[in-house]
C-alpha cells in the first residue's frame, strides 16, 4: 500500500534564502560552528506540522552542508523549526547524514517518552527549544517546559528559549528558576531603535547574569532597522553581549531565515557582520569555536581550546 503524503505549498509572501550568497571577507576560525541554523523538509518526504503557522519552501541538510562548506564553517547546530512541531524527523535525518559534524536542538511534547529522549540524544540532539513567541505557537509552554527541563537535565541537555523583548518582564522570575543551561535566541529580540545601554535592554543583560544562561546573539537581519548589509543599529547591542559575557555567547546564520519579510538577507555579509560585534580574535574564537564546542562537544573539547 501507498502512502501520499500532504502536498503543500509555500506561503505565497515566503521569501526563498539566497541561493548565491556572497563568499565573506572574514575568514572564520578553524573549526567556527554555525550554531542556529534550520532544515526544512522536504517537504515530500517529511511534512509540514497540520498546527504549523507558515508553510516555507524545502532547505535540505544537502543545502545546509554546501551553505557550511562555503561560508568556511566546521560544523552546525541544526534548530528544530515550529513548521515541523514536534516532529523532529527532517532534523535527525540531517544530523545522522552529518558524518558528526552537527547536533541538534529538538521540539518535544510533554507525552515524550524515555526511549524516544534517549534515540534524539543518540542522533546528536542535545537540547530542546520552546518558542514563547506568542504570534508562532497556539499556547505558551510554561508547564511542559518546567516539566521536560527536569527530565533532559539527566542527559546533559539544555533549554533554548525564544521570546520578544517586550515579553522578558512577565518572563523573567519563570526563566530565571529553570534548573538547565538555557540558551536564548537572538538577545531576546531587542528593539534596536532604543539605547543599548537604556533600561530595556539592561533587564536582558540582567537575565545573562545569572551564569546558567547563554545566549545567541544572531539575526541582524532581524532585528534592524537601518537594514541590509550593514545592519548597523543592532551592532552595539550584540557588541554589548559579547563583551560582558565572552564565554557564554554563540552565533548561528538562521539559514534558511524563516519568515523574514522585508529582505532574504546574503549569509556571505551575515558572516562579515561577526567581526563588527566579536573585534577580536580572542572574542571571535570564543564565539564561533570555543562555546559552541563547549556546549555541543563537550567530549571533544580539550584544555587548549
Amino acid at each position: 500500500m501507498t502512502t501520499t503524503l500532504p502536498a503543500f505549498t509555500k506561503d505565497a509572501d515566503w521569501l526563498d534564502w539566497c541561493a548565491n550568497p556572497s563568499k565573506p571577507k572574514f575568514r572564520l576560525p578553524k573549526g567556527a560552528v554555525d550554531a542556529h541554523c534550520h532544515v526544512f523538509g522536504p517537504g515530500d518526504i517529511f511534512p509540514f506540522a497540520p498546527e504549523r503557522k507558515y508553510t516555507p519552501c524545502d532547505a535540505s541538510y544537502e543545502q545546509l552542508f554546501a551553505l557550511r562548506d562555503f561560508l568556511g564553517f566546521e560544523r552546525n547546530v541544526i534548530v528544530q523549526a515550529t513548521c515541523h512541531g514536534a516532529d523532529n524527523r527532517a532534523l535527525v535525518d540531517a544530523l545522522q547524514r552529518s558524518d558528526g559534524k552537527a547536533r541538534g536542538v529538538a521540539t518535544v511534547k510533554r507525552s515524550v517518552t524515555d526511549e524516544e529522549l534517549h534515540a534524539l540524544h543518540a542522533a546528536g540532539v542535545r537540547g530542546v527549544r520552546f518558542n514563547f513567541v506568542k504570534r508562532l505557537v497556539d499556547a505558551l509552554p510554561f508547564d511542559s517546559l518546567t516539566e521536560i527541563a527536569e527530565r533532559i537535565s539527566k542527559l546533559g541537555w539544555h533549554i533554548v528559549i525564544y521570546f520578544e523583548a517586550e515579553d522578558l518582564k512577565e518572563y523573567f522570575k519563570f526563566f530565571t528558576d529553570l534548573p538547565t543551561t538555557v540558551v536564548v535566541d537572538h538577545m531576546g529580540r531587542p528593539d534596536v531603535s532604543k539605547n543599548a545601554f537604556g533600561p530595556d535592554f539592561d533587564l536582558f543583560v540582567k537575565l545573562l547574569e545569572y551564569d546558567n544562561f547563554w545566549c545567541k546573539t544572531t539575526c541582524p537581519e532581524r532585528l534592524s532597522k537601518s537594514g541590509a548589509p550593514a545592519y548597523d543599529d543592532v551592532v552595539p547591542f550584540a557588541k554589548r553581549i559579547v563583551e560582558a559575557f565572552p564565554g557564554r555567547v554563540i552565533w548561528g546564520t538562521d539559514w534558511p531565515h524563516p519568515n523574514m519579510k522585508s529582505h532574504m538577507p546574503d549569509d556571505g555579509n551575515l558572516v562579515d557582520f561577526i567581526p563588527k560585534i566579536a573585534t577580536t580574535e580572542s572574542l571571535q574564537k570564543k564565539l564561533l569555536v570555543t562555546n559552541p564546542m563547549r556546549l555541543y562537544w563537550p567530549e571533544e573539547v580539550r584544555g587548549d581550546q
